[in-house]
């Protein structure tokens, strides 16, 4: 088999097998928890430009299948995994991990410790890092990393460039795509909304010409101050209409507000973070995907938190005080992982009943 190198900005370097594309790529190395949901998380447009490491140890087991995309076109860099699976059982497989990554010029690496390397994003906070093939000058290599700028144009790079529909018959929902997963559709479809998907930088009129019963602010990729033109389209809108944020869209609301951002250290990436409501001491297993966070220190008086981390005590959701928004860091669309917050989107579908009602 062919040998592949993960080499890390601290000069960690990992060998194993190369499977999928056959290319050299440098990215942000990150992890993921999640014990399944391999296809939809490399699938996950909240990965663009990073390098997924899977912390547990067999991947590719039950193969890639039609129904478990949130894209059909991954942008992530690359995947490392412990153990890639010889074989795919499931009666859903129709092709291999391997011949997935292939298809879509994704490169992996396999047979290296997958928690060892984990535990040294864990010390050190998540690093840019190069998956190369055996062979090449290392030191080059590294030379190379170390001078490779990320870009920070992710919410372009994934986000439609022009309008689409998901028709239904219900309410008129508009969603701002930062980089959608489908899921989000899906929930929606679910209670028979009327979707139009709109690029992240759409304009406040743009929406309010479409008169929408809500809008939604969706997931997406990178740092949250990379993406200034989504906060006074937020400003333009809230007030007049509904406004549901999750993950990123989550951070853009809180933004648009007066909040403030960090990047956290390694994230929060997996499908079993738990997650309380504060006012209720409800706790929700969540699915989450996200390396920044919206600062509580300096949290302005306008929003209300909802929701924190039970482990770090990060914020996990916001509601505004005077308008009807509200947005949560994590995913109540799950896929993967629980779907214990999924009446989060029944909540925002009474929310604009609502506001309706009171005009």
């Amino acid at each position: 088999m062919t040998k592949r190198l993960l080499i890390l900005e601290d000069g960690t370097i990992f060998e194993g097998q190369a499977f999928g594309a056959d290319i050299d790529v440098t990215g942000e190395i990150v992890f993921n928890t999640g014990m399944t949901g391999y296809q939809e998380s490399i699938t996950d447009q909240s990965y663009n430009g990073q390098i997924l490491t899977f912390t547990y140890p067999l991947v590719g087991n039950y193969g890639i299948n039609r129904d478990d995309y949130e894209s059909i076109l991954p942008t992530c860099k690359g995947v490392v995994v412990s153990e890639n699976a010889r074989r795919a059982n499931n009666w859903r497989n129709q092709m291999t991990l391997d011949e997935f990554l292939a298809s879509k010029n994704i490169p992996g690496i396999s047979g290296i410790d997958t928690r060892a390397l984990t535990k040294i994003i864990r010390q050190h906070g998540t690093m840019k890092a190069t998956l190369a093939t055996a062979g090449d000058e290392i030191s080059h290599l590294q030379d190379q990393l170390r001078a490779t700028v990320l870009p920070t144009n992710n919410v372009e790079q994934v986000s439609t460039k022009t309008a689409y529909p998901a028709p239904g018959v219900g309410k008129n929902i508009v969603v701002v795509d930062f980089g959608l997963k489908h899921s989000i559709l899906r929930e929606f479809s679910k209670r028979n909304c009327n979707l139009t998907v709109m690029p992240y930088d759409v304009t406040a009129q743009e929406i309010l010409n479409l008169n929408p019963d809500g809008v939604m602010l969706s997931n997406g990729p990178g740092n949250p101050q990379d993406v200034p033109m989504a906060l006074d389209m937020i400003r333009g809108i809230q007030g007049k209409i509904p406004i549901f944020g999750i993950c990123l869209g989550h951070q853009l609301l809180s933004m648009a507000n007066g909040a403030s951002t960090y990047k956290m250290k390694f994230g929060h990436r997996g499908f079993n973070h738990a997650v309380r409501e504060i006012a209720t001491g409800r706790v929700d297993f969540t699915s989450q995907n996200h390396g920044y966070a919206v600062s509580r220190e300096d949290l302005p008086d306008e929003l209300i938190i909802t929701h924190e981390e039970i482990n770090d005590k990060s914020v996990e959701g916001i509601r505004h005080r005077y308008y009807p928004a509200f947005s949560v860091q994590y995913h109540p669309d799950a896929a993967p992982g629980p779907h214990d917050a999924s009446y989060l989107f029944d909540e925002f579908l009474e929310m604009i009943d609502a506001f309706k009602a009171s005009r």
